[in-house]
């Protein structure tokens, strides 16, 4: 038998295929976004660290994951029978069909959401929670539109999966593409031409969807981007219509004021590691400490309990007087994250959010947390004129340099108008020409009077710029004296070797400032 290529080529006019492409385009894209949505709320139970949520959900992706979509269909639509109450609804095989659809496909989605959510990296969740964002802020903000990018391609992929599933719906008598094509080959016997018609159909489906999700996908891919550099006149007319930021006088302790910062006996563990060993350390305002030690002392882990990355055993944090963190206090906290909100970090990987221009990254957190676009951007552009960085305000984390996105996480920091700063490990991962730019915004604001914390290997600059240096080892602070003390006294001696100086081979350090406690 010869192929029938007049009556193939007649059933691409046939009103019929065409209906039945509108039901397959319904009933793929409902399911396809449906499930999407559910299963992003099925991945997220099942990173959930409470076991009610977690359990419920890997047992429901586990269970629809291992049923036969055709056996679902069936199922489905024969429900009725066990619960008549259900018969309005799925007694139409349309709505049979998505139900049995939606199902199976939230299971499936749900996996692919998990792994989108994984691979943000935890950075950014510190970096949101060090801005005072809270948990919901984080989701909505930072993760979920990292994590789609991420997840984008296998969803595409997903709903092509999707459209050539529908065709089993046909064993329910729903009238879409493979229904039509039986019905005709059932009458004619024409199978090939028939089938062959039925299969071009779903190619042009495919290939159309297909083809505009690609296209959401490249929009959304921030390396094919041109960076954007602000030209001379662009630059001039920001510098005019910004604010000038105020120029804070130095701040001195003043006898009976409030410490800045109070540490009291603070013990952290991991397991059964200690790292922190009941330290105490008092910060007056406008003081610059830096903190210094061999690999493995507690510097950072010391730094990420001030603003509440970390987690305390033992001891309490004082903040201007007031209670801020405790061993009892949960991470999420109202009293901490109002005392975060005063305390600006900056990381060692930057952790800027890639999902955002520089200026993005900059408002971010004060439009969170309520002030006017207008006051943020202004407020932006002029911490972005403060560090150099103005003309790249339209650019993303990825087209800067090192130094440049180190700068922008210090321009981020300083938006939320905080009054201590901490620096951990601010020009590590920097290459050495890179280096200086930063330290010198970390000199300028010093200047200023910024309280600051420094967790540093910058040695020369550490006794350069600060009023005390605090040497950690062992999880202990071993000393807790000036530049100066470190220089020329007996108890500086194991710093000296450490740092690998001799005696006034060091920079001047800057005028003391008065002491505290």
């Amino acid at each position: 038998m010869q192929f029938d290529w007049p009556y193939f080529f007649s059933l691409f006019s046939a009103p019929d295929f065409w209906k039945a492409c509108v039901t397959v385009v319904e009933l793929s894209a409902l399911a396809w976004f449906i499930g999407m949505l559910l299963g992003f709320f099925l991945a997220s139970a099942k990173l959930s660290a409470s076991a009610w949520l977690r359990l419920p959900a890997a047992a429901y992706i586990w269970f629809f994951r291992s049923i036969p979509l055709l056996v679902l269909v069936v199922f489905v639509y024969n429900l009725p029978q066990l619960l008549p109450l259900t018969g309005s609804v799925l007694s139409n095989p349309f709505y049979s069909g998505l139900f049995a659809l939606v199902v199976t496909e939230a299971a499936y989605m749900a996996e692919i959401h998990r792994g989108g959510l994984i691979s943000v990296a935890r950075g950014q969740k510190e970096a949101g929670r060090a801005l005072g964002i809270g948990v919901l802020g984080l989701q909505r903000l930072i993760v979920i539109p990292q994590a789609f990018r991420i997840s984008l391609p296998t969803l595409i992929n997903e709903y092509i999966t999707v459209v050539k599933l529908t065709s089993l719906v046909s064993v329910i008598s729903l009238t879409e593409l493979l229904t039509v094509g039986q019905r005709l080959y059932a009458q004619n016997f024409l199978v090939m031409e028939t089938l062959g018609a039925v299969a071009v159909y779903y190619v042009l489906i495919v290939s159309l969807f297909g083809w505009l999700l690609q296209r959401l996908e490249r929009y959304l891919d921030l390396g094919q981007r041109t960076p954007q550099t602000l030209d001379e006149n662009a630059i001039a007319g920001l510098r005019a219509a910004q604010p000038t930021l105020p120029q804070s006088p130095r701040a001195q302790s003043v006898s009976g004021a409030p410490l800045a910062l109070d540490l009291q006996n603070i013990h952290k563990c991991y397991g059964s590691h200690a790292v922190l060993k009941g330290i105490d350390l008092a910060v007056g305002s406008g003081q610059v400490i830096s903190i210094i030690g061999p690999s493995g002392s507690g510097k950072t882990s010391l730094i990420r309990t001030i603003n509440g990355l970390e987690s305390i055993d033992q001891g309490k944090i004082v903040l201007f007087g007031e209670g801020f963190i405790s061993a009892a206090n949960h991470p999420n906290s109202p009293q901490i994250r109002r005392g975060v909100r005063r305390i600006g970090m900056v990381f060692q990987n930057f952790n800027l959010f890639p999902h955002r221009c520089i200026l993005d990254n900059i408002t971010l957190a004060s439009l969170y947390h309520g002030a006017s676009r207008e006051v943020s951007e202004q407020r932006a552009l002029a911490l972005l004129d403060k560090v150099g960085l103005l003309a790249h305000a339209r650019k993303y984390p990825h087209q800067l340099s090192g130094g440049q996105q180190q700068r922008v996480a210090i321009a981020r920091a300083l938006a939320m108008e905080p009054q201590i700063m901490l620096f951990d490990e601010p020009t590590s991962a920097l290459d050495p020409e890179l280096v200086g730019e930063v330290l010198k915004v970390i000199r300028e604001l010093a200047d200023e009077g910024m309280t600051m914390l420094i967790v540093t290997h910058e040695m020369d600059f550490a006794m350069s710029i600060s009023d005390r240096v605090v040497f950690m080892e062992n999880g202990v602070v071993q000393l807790d004296a000036s530049p100066q003390a470190i220089r020329e006294e007996a108890k500086g001696e194991r710093v000296r070797r450490f740092m690998g100086i001799e005696v006034g081979a060091v920079s001047a350090p800057r005028p003391a400032q008065a002491s505290v406690r």
